[in-house]
Parts: structure tokens; C-alpha cells; sequence
């Protein structure tokens, strides 16, 4: 046997020679232990012929370098303690003194482990009196016994499974009474809790989502006379912030989990958001731009719960958010009620131009780069937030609502950044193979790639124009993978 290291935890186990078998199963303990590198202290292995037991084990329970005890408790061993019999009485009036010794029962260097190998009929475990206020690990069964074994290295490493989180900040409207808040802290965590754990997720979503649609109007500003209106325009989209990431969580985990008949929950939730991106029909307006935080607010909402679905393929769930129109109600002065396509999340901001002409800042787009900024949310990227846009618009076009709405189109603000990107977003590159090609035609409701094809076509000749900024484009073929596209099995 190789001589143990010296910086290495020492583990004594106490246990009584209950029968052949329990001696056994007690080697088999040690040995796996020994194996995953504590230093195990055993009376088999470490007591011979002629040597005082009773003072090994005081010596095992007392000495400062054996920094765990581990009492192996099956019925015979309860039995024993409680009525002071034999080596394990012995041991037990000197661990019950050391015992008394922790004061501290939060302390993480906890010396003494019960563990429990044998349950009565009514299937409690057997532990010693003494010992009872323990919280033992239970390997009383071989279904459990691999749980149980990692949970006893942890506790002997040091090395807990749950981990108390750092500290974190308290959250803004705490420190700042004046700044706004949607109170959804604690929903959040319900919702994704439920989500995760497949009860009640719906419910939890509902209770989410209307609680953060209805708060949003605590982040509509009222302008005042003598301020810049696009400093509070970007104040606010600021301070909204830790709220976006809190949803963008929800989108991601609810991208994974939930069934394809639930994004009828999330479809509502963003019915409810779209009026704050419109004028309520009342007077005072100062600028017609008094909703531009709001716009972007809920544009950039829209925008990471399509880029959440996109990233977890979840085809079905965009389809859901771009295919069924959404609910538009009375009382705002610029779009009639009625039902009116997803296009409708996109909007321009007249104070972020105003900002980019008033500060000289010779940006293309301020609310690009705004969202660009802001872009990388792991596990999402700027690229995935630029591929969402590049099928919104694509969707949007592949079909164009007829009547009045016809002439509005997805504007997709975050391509300025793809004039650059000579190779395919992920989903059409992955769409070379011809099975997933299949997948990706649900989300874009299309029956085959002639239809690409022809859209293709009217880009090039102008019919649908591109969007440009300045010199800046890009290339939908190239973006779409068009020449490779369903070319492979």
C-alpha cells in the first residue's frame, strides 16, 4: 500500500462488528473512500495484535488530525451505545464529550457523520441517542448507496452540492426609491421554478407575465418643459435593464421546457405589451415621441423571445408568435383595434435619431447600437439576436398581409452589423441538411425552397428593397444559405 498523503483529509470510521456481513459492507466503505483519496482509519487495517483498542479509539475520536468521524449506525451499534456496551460504548462516551465540545451547529467543519446502514419496520433509522440531532446520510439501501457515498466525500471535502450564492446587490428601486419598478422578483423565480420542474408552469407564467405587463406602466415617461427628452429615453431603457434579463431567463427556460400548446401563454404576454408601444388617445403631447422607451422596451423583448425559441429550435413557438395575429385594443391614436401582425413590434425611435443629430454622434443608428450593446446574454450571442431579426423579416415578407397592412414590412434593425457576415447564420447553415431543412419550413411556413427562391428574386430586383444604412447591407442569399440550402440527406 502506498503511504497516504500527508496533506490528505483522515477519516476514522466507528462501527460495530454487528455480523460478516456488516464488517464487510464496512471494509467496502473504507475502501472507497481510500480510493477517492481520504485517508481512512479503520481497526482492521490499522490496529494489530496486542495493541490497547480502547485507547485507539480515544486516540482516533481525540486526535486534532483526524478531522472526520464517521459512525456507521445499524441496529446492534444503536443498541450498544445507548446501553454502553463493549468497544462502542466505550466510543460513545468519548465522541458524546466531543460532541458537546462543537458548540457551533452551522459550523461547515462538522467532525461527526452518522451513517446509516439499517431502518426499523416503520423505517426509521437507527441512531444512537446521542447522536439523534444529527443530520445523517442514509446508504441503508444499494438504490441509494452511490447518492449516499458522493454525499459523504462532499461532507468530507468540504465540497457541498448546494452552495450558498455571493451576495448580491440589492436591487435597484431599494437603493433608488425613484426609480421604477415591475415587482416581479419573486414571480420570476416561481416561474422558472415551475418551468423547470413541469407543475403549475402555466399558472406561474400567467401570473409572470401579467404582473410584468401591467407594471410596464410604471416606465412610461412623462416629459417636462426645458429637459432633454432623449436623456430620459435612455435613463429609462437603462433602468430597465435587470427586468429585460429577468425575462430573457424565463424566455430561455420556457424555449426548453415548455409543451408546443403553451406558447399560447407567451403569445398573450406579448398581446399585452404591444399597446404601450402607441399613444393613448388623450391630449398633451409634447414631441409624439413620448412612448420611445416603451417602443424600445417591447421591441426588445419580442426580439430575445423570438432569439430565445430560434436558439432551442423551437420552430413551433415562433411560428405561434409571428403566424397569429395579434389583438389590438380601442383607444390609441394611431392604429385602428382590431387584429394586426407581429411587424407591428418593430418600431423607429424619432428620439434616438434626435440624440444622434443633437450630440453629433454620426452613428447609423443609435437603437442598434443600443441593442448590440446590450447583446450578449449567455448562452445568447450578438449573432443570435441578429439571426432572430434576419427570420423575422424574412417571415414577415415570406407573408405580406394584404389590405392595409400590406405596405409594412420588418424593419431588421440589428442587420446593420451583417454587412460584414459572408456565411450563414446557424439555422440556415444547418438547414444544408435537407431533414432540417423540413424543420426550419414550419417556422417560415413555406412549402418548399422555390419560394426562397422567388422571395430571393424580388430582393435583387428591387421589388422588396433591402435595407441599407449608408454604404452598409447585407446579402439575404448569402444569410439564408440559398445555393446550399437542402442539398444534403
Amino acid at each position: 500500500m502506498t503511504n497516504p498523503d500527508p496533506q490528505a483529509q483522515k477519516a476514522f470510521i466507528s462501527y460495530s462488528w454487528t455480523s460478516q456481513v456488516h464488517e464487510e459492507w464496512v471494509i467496502g466503505l473504507a475502501t472507497g473512500l481510500q480510493e477517492s483519496g481520504v485517508d481512512v482509519i479503520l481497526d482492521k487495517w490499522d490496529l494489530r495484535e496486542g495493541a490497547d483498542k480502547y485507547a485507539f479509539m480515544e486516540k482516533m475520536v481525540t486526535d486534532t488530525s483526524v478531522r472526520k468521524v464517521i459512525v456507521v449506525c445499524d441496529r446492534l451499534y444503536a443498541e450498544k451505545a445507548d446501553g454502553r456496551e463493549g468497544g462502542v460504548g466505550t466510543e460513545t462516551q468519548i465522541i458524546s464529550h466531543e460532541l458537546y465540545e462543537e458548540v457551533d451547529p452551522t459550523d461547515r467543519n462538522q467532525k461527526f457523520v452518522p451513517v446509516i446502514t439499517e431502518k426499523d419496520e416503520q423505517g426509521k433509522p437507527y441512531v444512537p441517542t446521542y447522536l439523534k440531532g444529527r443530520i445523517y446520510i442514509d446508504m441503508s439501501e444499494e438504490a441509494i448507496y452511490s447518492e449516499g457515498f458522493e454525499q459523504l466525500l462532499r461532507w468530507i471535502f468540504d465540497k457541498p452540492l448546494h452552495k450558498k450564492p455571493p451576495l448580491g446587490k440589492p436591487p435597484a428601486f431599494l437603493l433608488d426609491p425613484e426609480k421604477p419598478s415591475l415587482n416581479t422578483t419573486a414571480r420570476h423565480r416561481f416561474a422558472l421554478d415551475a418551468l423547470r420542474l413541469g407543475r403549475g408552469a402555466d399558472a406561474a407564467l400567467r401570473d409572470y407575465f401579467e404582473t410584468f405587463a401591467t407594471n410596464l406602466e410604471a416606465f412610461r415617461i412623462q416629459p417636462q418643459e426645458g429637459e432633454e427628452f432623449d436623456d430620459r429615453v435612455i435613463e429609462s431603457i437603462e433602468d430597465f435593464l435587470p427586468y429585460r434579463n429577468e425575462a430573457i431567463e424565463v424566455f430561455l427556460v420556457l424555449a426548453r421546457h415548455l409543451p408546443a400548446d403553451g406558447f399560447r401563454t407567451l403569445h398573450r404576454f406579448m398581446e399585452r405589451l404591444l399597446p404601450y408601444c402607441f399613444r393613448p388617445s388623450i391630449p398633451g403631447s409634447f414631441y409624439g415621441w413620448e412612448e420611445d422607451n416603451l417602443k424600445f422596451i417591447v421591441h426588445e423583448l419580442f426580439l430575445y423571445a423570438i432569439t430565445a425559441l430560434l436558439k432551442n429550435e423551437r420552430f413551433d413557438g415562433f411560428r405561434e408568435l409571428t403566424e397569429q395575429e395579434y389583438f389590438f385594443p380601442r383607444g390609441y391614436s394611431e392604429i385602428d383595434s382590431g387584429m394586426i401582425p407581429f411587424i407591428f413590434f418593430g418600431n423607429y425611435l424619432k428620439s434616438l435619431e434626435r440624440r444622434n443629430q443633437r450630440l453629433d454622434l454620426r452613428r447609423l443608428s443609435v437603437q442598434s447600437d443600443l441593442l448590440y450593446k446590450r447583446s450578449t446574454i449567455p448562452p445568447l450571442s450578438p449573432d443570435d439576436l441578429m439571426q432572430a431579426d434576419f427570420m423575422l423579416f424574412l417571415r414577415g415578407d415570406l407573408h405580406r398581409t394584404s389590405g392595409k397592412w400590406i405596405k409594412e414590412r420588418w424593419y431588421p434593425i440589428t442587420l446593420i452589423y451583417a454587412g460584414r457576415h459572408y456565411q450563414p447564420f446557424e439555422i440556415f447553415a444547418r438547414a444544408q441538411s435537407l431533414t432540417y431543412f423540413n424543420r426550419l419550413k414550419l417556422a417560415l411556413g413555406i412549402e418548399s425552397k422555390d419560394t426562397l427562391i422567388k422571395l430571393n428574386e424580388e430582393y435583387l430586383k428591387g421589388t422588396l428593397p433591402i435595407p441599407r444604412w449608408g454604404f452598409d447591407g447585407f446579402n439575404p442569399s448569402i444569410l439564408m444559405n440559398l445555393d446550399n440550402m437542402a442539398t444534403k440527406p
